[in-house]
């Protein structure tokens, strides 16, 4: 049951669409997925596609679909895919990701937007940041199993960030907590907790947030900005507040694809921002998806913010340096002795020319594995990111990468030493190889029963 105070608020907004906005309540919502990129191409996963859909005509690489259980099936687990709300892949959709970019993403969990920005990154840097440790833990899975290798994961507020960090970065995602109007479909714990009072809170939480935000960008770089919620308090008063703050940003539109996909931003009394009309809603009475809001604003100068701040990376220390590139030289075909680097008690591998700030890095890179006494003991995340500069590769059909994910033994026609399993080329997990059996390496915590 909707609250009558939302209704009655949708109706005002909506004026002849809102008949047809509240019929899209007796519609099952709609499920989607993207490739990942960085593991299989457009071209070759459409070859091997068991989940069929339809494409998303805004998103790369997007498909709805229908599908029961998509989220066991070894593609999944080979992070070739990741599922997310077709409406929340508009936010990223909105603009043009250049290779280089730095990226940071604010709210990241579970990684959606985060994961999605990074496919268009080749030798760029994303930095994605969840305050709630739990969510920062799922995150940072899912960044593993998808194999992202120029990725750090942060673990703070954005007043904290704010002191790590300056204009440094050409795109800064907020997806903002937000009052969940958008989800009501799909979740009745948000129509539960939903009022007048919670919108307005999550509005001055939005304010907050957007005031750090803006000091991360640098200039001619963009700052994205998007809910899941319809309040205008929440959407475009929160843009026309910040613009009228910060004449150093203008509301810019949105890529044509996601403008066709969606409406335009509502004008409202005392509006301010004469083209508000620039940000969009996604409405599901409109297209595939649940409710999404997007505003995408670029910096016009700078704000002169620099910061200096100590690296948590290290040098290898010269007592493990044998047992490390040892290690590495038997395993891997190719790699960057440059980027092997110690952060905390882990071994990693880090391309990108950034400094890792201490104190909130919840990972960082590729967790290449911890030293013990005599030997490298090697992270999931080694096998995920990496798997194709294995020496050792052993290729499985899809009955076979099914009893991997159980934790089973595997027979091969493989040199002993460390290597990784594949299924229709893209890595699953490791495995130890010790007289033509794989003895399996894939987490007990990610095995299916």
């Amino acid at each position: 049951m909707l609250p009558n105070e939302f209704t009655s608020r949708m109706k005002e907004l909506l004026g002849d669409g809102y008949e047809e906005f509240i019929c899209s309540f007796d519609e099952s919502p709609v499920r989607s997925f993207r490739i990942n990129t960085k593991k299989i191409s457009e071209s070759e996963f459409e070859k091997i596609n068991p989940f069929g859909g339809e494409k998303i005509s805004y998103a790369e690489g997007a498909y709805y679909f229908n599908y029961d259980g998509i989220g066991n099936h070894p593609y999944h687990h080979a992070g070739m895919v990741y599922i997310q709300d077709p409406a929340a892949m508009s936010p990223v959709a909105s603009v043009n990701i250049e290779p280089d970019w730095k990226i940071l993403d604010l709210c990241a969990a579970p990684g959606g937007k985060s994961t999605q920005a990074a496919a268009g990154l080749d030798g760029g840097l994303l930095v994605s940041n969840e305050i709630v440790p739990s969510r920062c833990k799922i995150l940072t899975g899912n960044i593993e199993r998808l194999g992202i290798k120029n990725a750090v994961t942060t673990c703070a507020d954005v007043k904290r960030l704010s002191g790590l960090f300056g204009e440094e970065f050409d795109l800064v995602i907020v997806d903002a907590p937000c009052s969940g109007e958008g989800m009501f479909r799909k979740d009745e714990t948000a129509i539960n907790e939903w009022s007048l009072q919670n919108v307005k809170l999550c509005a001055e939480r939005q304010d907050e947030i957007l005031s750090y935000a803006k000091d991360f960008v640098n200039e001619g770089g963009y700052l994205l900005y998007s809910t899941c919620t319809y309040s205008p308090e929440e959407n475009e008063m929160c843009i026309d507040r910040f613009l009228s703050e910060n004449k150093n940003f203008e509301l810019i539109e949105v890529n044509e694809s996601v403008k066709k996909a969606t409406a335009d931003g509502i004008f409202f009394d005392g509006c301010k921002t004469e083209n508000i009309s620039f940000c969009r809603r996604f409405y599901p009475h409109i297209s595939k998806g649940e409710g999404q809001f997007i505003a995408l604003l670029k910096k016009t100068d700078t704000s002169c913010i620099s910061i200096k701040r100590e690296n948590a990376l290290e040098k290898i220390p010269k007592a493990d340096e044998k047992i490390v590139f040892d290690f590495l030289d038997s395993t891997l075909i190719d790699y960057d002795k440059k980027c092997v680097r110690k952060y905390k008690e882990n071994i990693v591998y880090f391309e990108p020319d950034f400094i890792v700030p201490k104190g909130v890095a919840f990972s960082c890179g590729v967790t290449i594995g911890s030293v013990q006494k005599n030997y490298i003991q090697p992270h999931h995340q080694f096998f995920m990111a990496m798997g194709k500069q294995f020496r050792r590769q052993i290729e499985l059909t899809c009955d076979e990468a099914e009893s991997y994910l159980r934790g089973n033994t595997i027979p091969c026609e493989c040199e002993n030493g460390w290597a990784t399993v594949l299924v229709n080329g893209c890595t699953l997990g490791g495995v130890k190889v010790v007289n033509s059996t794989a003895k399996n390496h894939y987490p007990k915590g990610l095995r299916k029963n």
